[in-house]
């Protein structure tokens, strides 16, 4: 792991225990836990230095507030990203915590410590031509003809019911046995939160022609040409190639179908909390930022729909 040989040995597996939490307690995703994993690894690295000898548990329970601090100072002068930064100090306090609630030692120092201040970021959606071009043209790239309506399957959910890459690639066949219109698809989301998402007579309709293409019958539902789960780096790259052939900026990726699909339902009258719990957001403040990214929609129903706009000067 990250952290072999950066931390006194009788204090290792300690921080394997951790690991083990986060994966089978809290569910967290491979991807996260690569993450935390890396998080921790750097941050044992920088007390090396910073102590001058490799640090034990005890060590952790003493560190001071300017401690944690020179490691935020550390990460700026390394260039990494306030919201990278963020993160990795949010995974020091998840690690603090457990380390407390199994009585191993105390620290309340870090929780003294600000996290940087996070940029507002806004979802950046594709129109609903662009949209739809993407979804219609994803089948033109393969030579295999079954290929070609598996992608075409892909891009529908992802703008059709908004999930996420992971999320649809995680589907099994017995998921979308006799998929109809109307139907919905139970989705198993971050932190293993499940809901509920209707399903449009386009993406049942992609759905059942992709299976009744596909030359293999495995567990997965969407397969590579192996017959093997099929892996996210396939759709993006994908992705990549359609955004050079329409023309698309590089913030058209699989994941901005899912903000399309968020956007084009707020234009379309959609309200927050129904796309939050179509989306899976654990907080409807995630949820608002699609308000900013529709704010042209809602200045024209502003000027179509108030009295004022009625009156010519």
């Amino acid at each position: 792991m990250a952290f072999d040989g950066k931390l006194e040995p009788a204090a290792e597996p300690v921080l394997a225990d951790w690991l083990d939490w986060l994966a089978h307690e809290k569910r967290c995703s491979a991807h996260t836990l690569d993450a935390y994993s890396r998080d921790l690894g750097r941050f044992l690295g920088f007390l090396i230095d910073h102590l001058g000898y490799v640090p034990g548990l005890k060590d952790l329970a003493n560190l001071q507030a300017t401690d944690f601090r020179s490691y935020l100072a550390f990460r700026v002068n390394q260039g990494l990203s306030r919201t990278s930064t963020a993160r990795a100090l949010s995974s020091l306090r998840n690690l603090f915590r457990f380390l407390a609630r199994r009585g191993l030692i105390e620290n309340t120092a870090i929780s003294t410590v600000r996290s940087p201040k996070i940029p507002r970021s806004v979802p950046r959606a594709l129109d609903p031509v662009e949209a739809r071009e993407v979804v219609t043209r994803a089948g033109d790239l393969p030579l295999e003809p079954w290929v070609g309506k598996r992608d075409v399957a892909i891009m529908t959910l992802l703008y059709g019911c908004g999930l996420r890459i992971s999320e649809a690639l995680a589907l099994n066949r017995k998921d979308v046995t006799n998929l109809a219109a109307g139907d919905v698809l139970r989705i198993t989301g971050k932190g293993g939160k499940e809901r509920l998402v209707p399903v449009l007579a386009v993406v049942a309709e992609a759905i059942t022609d992709y299976l009744s293409a596909c030359p293999m019958e495995r567990q997965a539902l969407f397969l590579g040409l192996r017959g093997k789960r099929l892996n996210a780096g396939v759709v993006q790259k994908n992705m990549r190639h359609l955004r050079h052939q329409l023309g698309l900026p590089d913030t058209a990726t699989p994941h901005a179908l899912r903000h399309s699909f968020a956007t084009h339902l707020l234009g379309g009258g959609g309200d927050l909390r129904t796309i939050q719990e179509l989306l899976g957001h654990a907080s409807l403040s995630t949820t608002q930022r699609y308000t900013e990214v529709d704010a042209s929609h809602l200045n024209a129903v502003y000027r179509d729909a108030h009295p004022r706009a009625r009156f010519k000067e």
